[in-house]
């Protein structure tokens, strides 16, 4: 996985009866794009990333 500043994170919802979180990458702290990224959620939090297998980028 590569992000730059900039790029959506989508996380996908485990289950039908969870929702997905979808942010914005504030920061990519990994060399050459790869993670860890610093998350800016949609609920207005951020935190450390480190994507699993249920995470996109969107690149904008």
């Amino acid at each position: 996985m590569r992000a730059e500043v900039g790029d959506r994170l989508i996380v996908e919802a485990p289950t039908d009866h969870s929702s997905g979180r979808r942010g914005v990458v504030v920061e990519v702290r990994g060399e050459d794009g790869q993670p860890p990224y610093v998350v800016q959620w949609d609920d207005g939090h951020e935190g450390l990333c480190y994507p699993g297998p249920d995470a996109h980028v969107k690149h904008d």
